[in-house]
């Protein structure tokens, strides 16, 4: 029993044996959701584990999630201080490590105004639907003979950056019609990426072991130091590509946060607006490209879901016509089967780090100040007690939709991640064409294989490859 749990503050959440000094960092195996939701079977919906001298606390049940955003909002809108924030996230100043005070509220309230407010959201659509037609212009150049193979993962992975980074900066890095200088800054930034999210989360031992982060035995200090650098460079040259252009009036993130710089120069300085950058490109990639992944795995697992959405947009669409997301409120099944994709599969199974900023209680437990809190999304979102048949791909569950409000994909309270409405307009409409434009089949008689692989994202263990041929349904010829 480590020195740490025997301290006067008592009735802390129950939880395994932790060893001395290391506490019980070597007994955890990844994915890290899965191997938490098998220890609240043995020691209850909220316990605790020790990483190294810190108290981490556990929560896997919605009513103990619900009394961390409503109760407990505040004091656990602070977030632990790690090696990542420090040096990728501007000294944790980022949104998405910022504690809660004067500076978050001031992020947010930009994030709010100049990126998913409605009329941003409503400015931004031309280039949601081009990047998702530029997708489909693709698989029905590919298929428009027969059934062709095709790699569904590369291309969503393509899309969702190109989304994000055009409303980011204006700039397209995938694609044929691209520059050939900015071919190879989307290599660098897809590597950058892929480097954040490994290292992202509570993955790192150096956060939790002093010895470890003083001999940096993985050299995980200086990998963070290499890639902070290259993260700010690339930001910093897409604000003054912006700045040098003379074109102020373009519809962009940066171009919108440079003209409040110029008459609020101390509000908007550029490490704000490259960590609000930053955020969105790390936060708005890879799981948009991860959700439709597993949404099209599920469908291809489930033709009969497939038959009855292609068979809902025949009635409310028709066949002269694509899908525009005005109409996503006549056909409610497409949303049904989002929803059920974000509930097996929410792109962050567990949430970001939270801390007590003072000594609180969750349900019966005591928890001191300075104890970090993870909410296990996966648990609550497959628990026998809520679903019924929680591991089975159903859309129909949704169609009650007091369904919707158990769904922990996008967080709680006033930490909930503010872009939700943009991901699921991307999600949804993207879901609708590819049912409507496309037929759709396994390579082979057995089901798509639906393994996760490590990380701090579901993602899948095997990229999609699927079967596809082009519909007789019209497909926009305009370039995007």
């Amino acid at each position: 029993m480590l020195f740490f749990q025997t301290r006067t503050f008592r009735n802390l959440p129950p939880g395994p044996f932790s060893y001395p000094i290391v506490g019980n960092l070597f007994q955890l195996k990844q994915p890290f959701h899965r191997t938490f939701t098998q220890l609240s079977q043995k020691y209850g919906q909220v316990f605790s584990l020790w990483f190294g001298s810190r108290l981490v606390v556990v929560v896997c049940s919605q009513s103990a999630v619900q009394e961390c955003c409503t109760k407990n909002d505040i004091v656990l809108a602070n977030r632990p201080h790690f090696l990542f924030g420090k040096h990728i996230s501007y000294d944790n100043s980022t949104i998405l490590h910022s504690s809660y005070g004067d500076h978050w509220r001031h992020l947010r309230r930009i994030l709010s105004l100049e990126v998913v407010s409605t009329n941003r959201l409503n400015s931004f659509y031309d280039v949601r639907r081009g990047e998702i037609m530029r997708l489909v212009q693709k698989l029905a150049h590919l298929s428009h003979n027969d059934f062709t193979k095709v790699d569904l993962k590369s291309m969503f992975v393509e899309t969702s950056f190109n989304t994000m980074m055009r409303i980011v900066s204006g700039k397209r890095l995938f694609g044929d019609d691209c520059d050939v200088n900015d071919v190879e800054k989307a290599k660098q930034f897809k590597h950058i990426i892929k480097e954040l999210l490994i290292l992202a989360g509570i993955n790192n031992r150096g956060d939790f072991l002093p010895f470890v982060r003083w001999f940096d035995f993985d050299n995980l200090e200086k990998k963070l130091k290499r890639i902070g650098k290259r993260t700010d460079a690339f930001l910093q040259e897409l604000i003054d590509e912006h700045r040098n252009s003379g074109n102020h009036n373009a519809n962009t993130m940066i171009a919108h946060l440079l003209a409040q710089q110029r008459s609020q120069p101390e509000q908007y300085t550029d490490q704000i607006i490259k960590g609000l950058s930053m955020s969105l490109l790390l936060a708005g990639t890879d799981t948009t490209a991860l959700t439709l992944e597993w949404a099209m795995a599920n469908l291809l697992n489930h033709p009969e879901v497939i038959k009855k959405a292609k068979n809902d947009i025949d009635t409310y669409v028709g066949p002269n016509r694509l899908v525009e997301e005005s109409d996503m409120s006549k056909l409610p099944y497409i949303q049904c089967i989002v929803y059920e994709t974000l509930r097996l599969h929410p792109a962050a199974p567990i949430w970001s780090p939270h801390l007590s900023s003072e000594d609180c209680t969750i349900g019966k437990y005591n928890l001191p100040k300075d104890t970090i809190v993870l909410v296990n999304a996966w648990a609550v979102h497959t628990d026998p007690k809520m679903w019924s048949d929680p591991t089975h791909f159903k859309p129909e569950r949704f169609e009650d939709e007091s369904e919707v409000s158990r769904l922990l994909s996008f967080g709680l309270g006033r930490t909930a991640c503010p872009g939700s409405n943009l991901a699921q307009c991307t999600v949804s409409l993207s879901v609708a064409l590819l049912i409507q434009c496309f037929d759709w089949k396994r390579i082979g008689k057995e089901k798509v294989d639906m393994s996760e692989a490590n990380g701090i994202t579901i993602s899948r263990k095997n990229p999609l490859e699927v079967m596809c041929k082009l519909c007789q349904t019209p497909v926009v010829k305009d370039k995007y």
